[in-house]
């Protein structure tokens, strides 16, 4: 086996990046991983907690990768052990937490859409994740409500407000996904891993969501990283294979 070099390191965000957004790995992505593995570095960085990471890249996966961050890096594993946590309720308060919590709740309320369903607040250990029609949505109705916030803009508004209520929190607000947003205190975003990696000469990025307001831009533009912008899976295969797996 080839001795991999700690020049660099290639992370990849998950959803539209690794998977379609939602959806599990596919085998192709999975086959390419693993020849990566192989050569360099790889690890995973994303938003969603330890279990919903783990369901949607495989068990393989996230045992194959020599990192995994898992809310952005506040749970952090290396070959698979765990060697950071940090949680949200300690950093800003429960008192702060549920006014915050209380208030998006009503503006919620007022908010009309085509449809809602279930889960608009999703307490996570190192964010909120809000969402206007609720996660318990199904794929389809994640679809149109997609084009419809492009259309209406209806989780900028709610950011818009929410900033204007609550700017002595301090907290970031990142779009991502097709349905929600998180809510993180600054510096919580995905260059928050970026601490563990300084053993490494260079990181690589992969992500879709890399425009200003995107949970992937912080990192992508990130003076630590070389960026590289993808749309969905297969072409992030297609980078990986020109840039990395050249014969």
């Amino acid at each position: 086996m080839i001795a991999r070099s700690k020049q660099l390191i290639i992370l990849f965000d998950v959803d539209g990046t690794l998977t379609k957004s939602r959806n599990k790995i596919e085998q192709n992505m999975v086959d390419t991983l693993k020849q990566l593995c192989k050569l360099h570095y790889v690890g995973i960085v994303g938003g969603s907690d330890y279990q919903k990471i783990k369901d949607q890249v495989g068990q393989d996966v996230f045992e194959m990768v020599d990192f995994v961050f898992t809310e952005n890096g506040l749970h952090s594993f290396k070959n698979g052990e765990h060697f950071h946590t940090q949680s949200l309720n300690k950093f800003v308060g429960e008192n702060h937490l549920q006014k915050f919590i209380n208030f998006t709740l009503l503006q919620l309320s007022q908010i009309q859409l085509p449809i809602k369903r279930g889960t608009f607040i999703e307490y996570r250990n190192g964010m909120i994740n809000i969402s206007p029609i609720g996660r318990n949505c199904s794929q389809q109705e994640r679809d149109d409500f997609e084009q419809y916030d492009h259309q209406h803009q209806i989780r900028k508004q709610l950011i818009e407000k929410l900033e204007n209520e609550f700017k002595e929190l301090n907290f970031k607000y990142s779009i991502g996904g097709q349905i929600s947003f998180d809510v993180f205190p600054k510096g919580w975003d995905k260059t928050y891993c970026l601490q563990f990696l300084d053993e490494f000469e260079k990181v690589y990025f992969f992500g879709d969501k890399t425009f200003e307001g995107g949970n992937d831009h912080e990192i992508y533009i990130h003076e630590r990283t070389i960026g590289q912008q993808v749309n969905n899976p297969q072409e992030t295969i297609k980078y990986l294979n020109e840039l990395f797996l050249k014969n």
